[in-house]
Order: structure tokens, then sequence, then C-alpha cells
């Protein structure tokens, strides 16, 4: 046992730190927390059981945590196993009509029960559900474009049934809310006429968050949050500041699409958006029960 643990391990040493985290419970008693849980924070076991029971705690303490999943690297896996070759363009996965299917069995499926069942067993009240439940959520075919690298002629990129988010209803959302019971949304959505769509995660909680007006909407993924030039992490910045990060090259590749979707959730009408590891144990108590906040929180402005 390290010195930290057997600090830790003091009964006075707990009750003073929940003693300091009170006043950020009575921050978010009764406020909706949505959170994406990334494919990648949830590949580990023991994480996977952390998370459940941070999400239960949340619950427990007042606060209505709302949880979004991905599992890309899951559906890869999957696609694999059934001998479904996964084909790609511009960098992004192309799901036709045998790979939606795959998508929805995978993400509405086995991984959105894995969730439910994890926070179960922690002694929360879970519902697993997905765009379709309740008329949730709505999604049109997802348009791309890209630059012919030969032609250099624009051209528009077919995806299939890959969607984006028109339409949130929030009616089953708060009639769990008053149950309570924790929603764990899978990012499948029908259309108009029936389609079915895979919706990204991100954009998929981004939408959530804004129609349900919530206080914070935390992206777990495999990075601590925006670094600057230095590789020091940025604690948080207004959209304009997140902005001109962009257009200097401070915020690059990857890193762009997620700041992007926190700068959309913002405009939604979500009052702070959060990137942080979700490979850290805990992150989320850390995030929203601590002073100093675990990843780069992004604000209006």
């Amino acid at each position: 046992m390290t010195d930290s643990d057997q600090l830790l391990s003091s009964p006075s040493a707990q009750a003073q730190l929940l003693s300091k985290a009170l006043p950020f419970m009575q921050r978010y008693d009764g406020q909706t927390v949505v959170v994406k849980y990334g494919g990648h924070a949830m590949g580990d076991a023991s994480l996977s059981r952390a998370f459940a029971r941070d999400i239960t705690l949340l619950h427990q303490s007042g606060v209505l945590p709302v949880v979004v999943h991905g599992g890309g690297p899951q559906i890869g896996q999957m696609l694999q196993r059934l001998g479904i070759e996964s084909k790609f363009e511009g960098g992004l996965r192309v799901t036709d009509e045998a790979t939606v299917e795959v998508v929805e069995m995978v993400l509405a499926g086995s991984i959105n029960k894995d969730i439910v069942a994890s926070i179960n067993s922690e002694g929360g009240r879970a519902v697993g559900l997905c765009g379709k439940d309740g008329n949730l959520l709505t999604a049109r075919k997802l348009a791309r474009s890209m630059m012919d690298p030969d032609s250099n002629i624009e051209r528009v990129i077919d995806l299939g049934f890959v969607g984006e988010p028109v339409n949130v209803d929030s009616t089953v959302l708060e009639m769990l809310a008053q149950s309570k019971l924790i929603p764990v949304i899978a990012p499948v959505a029908p259309g108009k006429d029936g389609e079915t769509y895979n919706v990204n995660a991100d954009t998929c909680a981004g939408a959530i968050a804004g129609a349900l007006s919530a206080r914070r909407l935390l992206f777990l993924t495999d990075v601590p949050g925006v670094l600057d030039k230095d590789g020091n992490l940025i604690k948080q910045l207004t959209v304009s500041e997140a902005k001109a990060l962009i257009a200097d090259g401070t915020i690059s590749g990857g890193m762009i699409p997620k700041v992007e979707t926190c700068i959309d959730a913002l405009e939604q009408g979500v009052s702070g958006v959060v990137i942080l590891n979700g490979k850290t144990r805990h992150a989320v108590l850390l995030e929203l029960f601590t002073e100093h906040g675990a990843g780069t929180l992004f604000v209006p402005g």
C-alpha cells in the first residue's frame, strides 16, 4: 500500500475529501450532465467498472446523468469476425446495408446492454435506448465532400447509411429523469423514410445535450484535453479562443473535429463542454467534483 493509499484509508481523510466535494455536488444538484463514453475509453474492464460506479455516484448525489456511447473499435472487430469488408472514403467508414445491420446490433445491442448492466451492478438504475426509442433522435443522410487529389475537383462522398441529427425529442429522457432512471443511449437513429442511420456518437451527444440544456457535456476520449504548443494542458477556452487556436495551428489533426463539436454544443445551449481523458480513473468525478477539473473546459465567449 502506498503512502497516499494509507492516507486515504483514514476515516478523517475520507470525510475531509467528501467535505471538499460538497460545494461542487451542490453546484450540479438537479442538473443534467451528458457523458459521451468513447469506444477507446471503454476498452479496459477495470476502468469500465469505475466508470459505472462514477455514473451511479453522480446519480445518487443528485446529478441527472445521461450516457451516450460510441463503439467504433467494437464494430470493426465484429465486421471482421463476420467477414464483412470495411470500405473507407476520405478516411470515413462507408456504412452499407450489411454494415448498418452490424452497427445496430453492436451499438444498440451488446455494447449498450453491457454498459447498462455495469451501472446496475453498481447500484444504479440504468435503461438502454437508441434513437429509435420514443422517437428520441431523428437523422438524415450525412453529406460529405472532398477534394480529388488528381483532378483537384471537389466531389461528393457517399457514406451510405451514415447520418446526422435533425431532431431530438427529449420526452422519453424527461420521463426517465422523473422516474430516477439513467438513460444509456446508442447513436443509432431512424430517418424520416424508415432508414436506419449510424450517427457519430460525439455529434449525437452534442445534439442531446443541447436539447436538454445540459449544464455539462463531457467527452471521454483518449487524450487529456487540448494542449498548447509546449504540450501543456489548456484548462479553459472560450469559443473565440478555440477558433484562434485552430487558425494558428495549435489545434490540429483529429483534435479539430472534437473541438468543433464542442463549439457546436455550446451554440445549441450547453453551458460548458469538456474534453478529458476517459482512461484516467474517476475522470468524471475529478472534472465535476474538484476545483481544478480534469480536462479542457469550453465555455461561450
